[in-house]
């Protein structure tokens, strides 16, 4: 297995010679600086692939083995095979990335939001932070601060009360930075965080169209840019749902074992594959990791290898020490360690430490949230640890 490391770019605190010292070898990183929807060209691709892999005098060197992510426009999502200016303008995003013979492709389809977090900065037992979703935070904001209509009908009486009770005790310095966290865009991107107005608008524009549609527009994305992707010896690699389940009535289709076995029947080709992330899925009580990586063995080119835990009812999570949580890391790896034997040594699945914890001298740094340098490198040196013990030390 190859140890990854996702770079955000020359700007990003964290530098390629931090990269070499944790150890990690091969790069997962993205252009972040171009607009979504615009085509990326393969000059652009080659710029940052130099930057990357030209490798100074006495330095270890690095290879960019995963672009993570082309991301994927709000029209595609809602619309489907009609967005076809979209979806050809992301062909040619994937074919300038082929074309520097990067073999791996990480997206996602979650509408509105990403990956969704309350806190950046929850103090943990041991002083270092975490990013943490807290169910009844999120309801406040949704109910009293967003005030979406119909929100009401997602939460129980006793949610709502106990969200009117959150919201009336924060500050307003905790409702801007709460709005903040959720309203803002990918990490790494440049994108502002959406107003209160601006997001309304974006919910308004799903209407009608619940987790069917949802997965109908995604399978129609996948037969139009699968074949450009088979053709050329790129992988696609879908990122679950963070966390996997509803938020703002949205619908969620990448949070299940099921949902991918749809996904998969319906678009069979071996260039359609999984972004096996046990943070996201360890949310879920009912997803049973290590057997959804055996399930899937085959379709797993790209592993994001994080844990969290659960707090009261499961609707509230922080992430965790990479050994600790709800995540069994050690039953996890053995699955992907057995694929990996069974593949040729151009085919290994490339994997990263996730979310690691803010700690040590990152606690008075500025850090991209959720990748800080000292939490993912202290991740990695444990998850290398496991793959020793297991006889299959990483690449």
């Amino acid at each position: 297995m190859r140890q990854g490391w996702r770079w955000f770019g020359p700007e990003a605190p964290v530098t390629l010679d931090d990269v070499r010292q944790t150890g990690a070898t091969n790069i997962v990183s993205s252009l972040h600086q171009v607009p979504i929807g615009r085509a990326w060209t393969e000059k652009e691709v080659r710029e940052r692939q130099s930057l990357i892999e030209t490798t100074p005098a006495d330095r270890s060197s690095l290879v960019w083995s995963v672009v993570e992510s082309i991301p994927i426009p709000d029209a595609v999502k809602r619309r489907g095979g009609e967005a076809k200016a979209e979806i050809e303008a992301w062909i040619a995003s994937l074919e300038a990335v082929a074309a520097c013979g990067i073999p791996i492709v990480c997206y996602n389809f979650m509408p509105v939001v990403d990956w969704t977090r309350t806190e950046l900065d929850f103090v943990t037992p041991t002083g270092a932070t975490a990013m943490r979703f807290d169910h009844e935070r999120f309801a406040a904001f949704d109910l009293f601060i967003l005030e979406r209509p119909d929100a009401a009908r997602d939460y129980s009486d006793a949610d709502r009360e106990r969200a009117r009770i959150v919201f009336e005790a924060m500050s307003e310095d905790e409702i801007a930075e709460i709005t903040r966290i959720i309203t803002s865009a990918l990490p790494g991107s440049t994108t502002e965080p959406l107003t209160i107005p601006a997001f309304r608008e974006k919910l308004v524009a799903y209407s009608g169209i619940d987790a069917a549609k949802l997965r109908r527009h995604l399978i129609e994305f996948l037969e139009a840019v699968t074949p450009a992707a088979e053709a050329r010896g790129v992988k696609l690699t879908l990122h679950p749902d963070d966390p996997p389940r509803s938020l703002f009535g949205l619908p969620r289709i990448a949070s299940t074992a099921d949902d991918y076995a749809a996904l998969f029947d319906a678009v069979p080709s071996k260039a359609n594959g999984m972004c096996y992330c046990t943070g996201s899925l360890g949310v879920r009580a009912d997803n049973d990791l290590p057997a959804i990586a055996r399930r899937f063995a085959s379709r797993i080119y790209f592993a994001h290898l994080r844990a969290t835990t659960r707090e009261g009812d499961g609707r509230t999570f922080h992430e965790s020490a990479h050994l600790e949580g709800d995540v069994n890391m050690v039953a996890v790896l053995r699955e992907l360690v057995a694929e990996d034997r069974r593949r040729g040594a151009q085919d290994t699945i490339v994997f990263r430490s996730d979310h690691g914890h803010r700690m040590l001298d990152d606690l008075d740094k500025t850090v991209t949230p959720g990748y800080p340098a000292i939490g993912r490198m202290r991740g990695l040196a444990e998850l290398r640890g496991i793959l020793h013990a297991l006889g299959a030390p990483p690449n």
